[in-house]
């Protein structure tokens, strides 16, 4: 009896375990390549038949689509707050953006369409191979640094697609038309672009440029959740935004922890985001 109780509590604990892949990939014609990815699958994904809601989770520079898995922790972390109840099962996206130009933007010159790539291709392929909601309301964004700013473009750029977005320690882009120029160099981008073609990128790629220019409609259309640690080299970047949306009077939650720009501060902030963004999944 007590051996079949200890079987029955050890097919209960795997059965409360979820599972990542790390190294998926699709092709992609956009950009002419293979495009590696990772996945979270929840605790029941593989024993129900149900769809879940869908939290596409952004890597920074230097990383790739394990940087979530191997140095987030992203599989125990989920699990935990899963199990707990902290958290609604979902599914998990990590894109690897570190292959031919860094990056989740389009560069100047438009040769180069990472951000057309994972709207027109990334999201419908995951979204149709695995069981995921396909509506507004099951799907938000988040990432860190380089894809904390990916996370705050793509989500004021398509409002329509996201229902929450958790920037932390975002790179928000730069501040002005000449910082534009730098922060193009430093990254490797096509530099062979008009004038006109790098002031255009700069009011699409600044968070600043594009909070400014946010429509009125658009103000409530995305629920934000911005973290940045008080030592962190970018926080003049997020605390120039928090600022600009108190101006604006665009509702965010704006967290300021003690930190840097480190891995153990991510991981302790990915708790709060897997419970934000379910929030707007249960509609609370």
């Amino acid at each position: 009896m007590i051996v079949l109780c200890a079987l029955w509590f050890s097919i209960g604990l795997f059965a409360q375990t979820g599972k990542v892949y790390d190294e998926l990939s699709m092709q992609s014609n956009i950009l002419k390549m293979e495009r590696k990815y990772a996945i979270y699958l929840p605790p029941d994904y593989e024993s129900s038949q149900r769809s879940y809601p869908v939290l596409y989770l952004l890597h920074g520079g230097g990383d790739d689509q394990t940087g979530w898995v191997q140095f987030g922790e992203v599989m125990h972390i989920a699990n935990k707050s899963i199990n707990k109840g902290d958290a609604t099962p979902m599914i998990i996206v990590m894109p690897d953006a570190n292959t031919g130009q860094r990056g989740y933007f389009n560069d100047v010159t438009e040769k180069w369409r990472y951000e057309d790539f994972f709207f027109e291709e990334f999201m419908p392929f995951v979204e149709g191979k695995y069981r995921i909601k396909k509506e507004k309301r099951y799907r938000a964004i988040a990432g860190l640094s380089m894809g904390g700013g990916g996370s705050f473009v793509y989500a004021l750029h398509r409002p329509d697609l996201f229902s929450s977005a958790c920037p932390l320690s975002a790179s928000t882009g730069p501040l002005t038309l000449d910082d534009a120029r730098r922060w193009v160099e430093r990254r490797g981008m096509n530099t062979s672009y008009k004038e006109g073609e790098l002031g255009a990128w700069y009011k699409k790629y600044s968070v600043l440029q594009l909070i400014e220019a946010l429509p009125e409609e658009n103000k409530k259309a995305v629920r934000w959740y911005i973290d940045c640690g008080d030592d962190d080299f970018l926080y003049e970047g997020n605390s120039l935004v928090h600022i600009a949306m108190r101006k604006k009077e665009i509702p965010h939650e704006f967290r300021i922890r003690n930190g840097g720009h480190t891995w153990t501060y991510w991981r302790k902030s990915l708790p709060d985001v897997l419970e934000f963004v379910s929030m707007a999944f249960h509609q609370f």
